[in-house]
């Protein structure tokens, strides 16, 4: 068995967790969020933590349970929508909140794991986001600089993955994970399949193992975020 295999998300994280660390998780809404390693972040009671995701989950699940427990300290993220109490957090000064259009957020992440320190993006520019930034004329328009983003950690799910960290993402999980397994120093990944090395066809590799240290393999609650019903005709 590979060195990168662990039995649980707790000792998968051994020797990683500490304090005012930058903690990248990985998924879309309650798609494709790790949600053991956030379990066994919140057992660790690590504070202070930064933490980069599309969103804040929701209340009692997902970074929801981060919240609930008051270790994390700022979000980056581009949609909260979903959670009261990060909003009870934010609106009392609780917590810190550094928005992003959801697509510089992406990719900042892409460029952070692609050595990119900054870029210049039109969208924010004229806005709150811009505020503070700097701004460059191109081909006669403004832009604003974004800073790519790195991490100690990134925590990502996937739905396959072989004992050599190569993972296979499904559907909307595919989102954010793939940038965030390469722009954490640290990379650790829960999947829903592991397989042996060789099982999975190169070709459907969607992040190589080169970038990821530790593995596990989870039981996972398919939640839905928004339940859409409509009458029978």
């Amino acid at each position: 068995m590979s060195k990168k295999v662990y039995t649980d998300a707790v000792s998968a994280l051994a020797g990683l967790l500490r304090d005012d660390m930058t903690v990248m998780a990985g998924g879309f809404g309650l798609c494709g969020i790790p949600e053991n390693l956030i379990a066994a972040i919140k057992l660790s009671g690590v504070k202070g933590l930064t933490v980069i995701s599309n969103n804040a989950g929701v209340d009692g699940f997902g970074l929801g349970q981060l919240l609930e427990t008051k270790q994390i300290k700022k979000m980056i993220s581009s949609y909260v929508g979903e959670n009261k109490l990060f909003a009870q957090q934010f609106l009392s000064g609780e917590l810190e909140l550094e928005f992003n259009p959801q697509g510089t957020l992406a990719e900042r992440i892409r460029a952070g794991g692609a050595g990119i320190p900054a870029f210049f993006t039109k969208t924010g520019v004229g806005t709150l986001v811009a505020e503070g930034k700097e701004l460059r004329e191109f081909d006669g328009e403004t832009y604003v600089m974004e800073r790519g983003l790195r991490a100690d950690l990134a925590i990502v799910k996937a739905w396959k993955g072989d004992t050599e960290g190569n993972l296979i993402y499904r559907k909307t999980a595919r989102n954010f994970n793939p940038m965030m397994a390469m722009a954490g120093l640290v990379t650790v990944a829960e999947v829903e399949q592991l397989v042996n090395v060789g099982t999975i066809d190169p070709d459907h590799v969607h992040t190589p193992g080169i970038f990821v240290q530790r593995i596990i393999m989870g039981e996972h609650e398919k939640r839905i975020e928004q339940r859409t019903t409509r009458k029978r005709d």
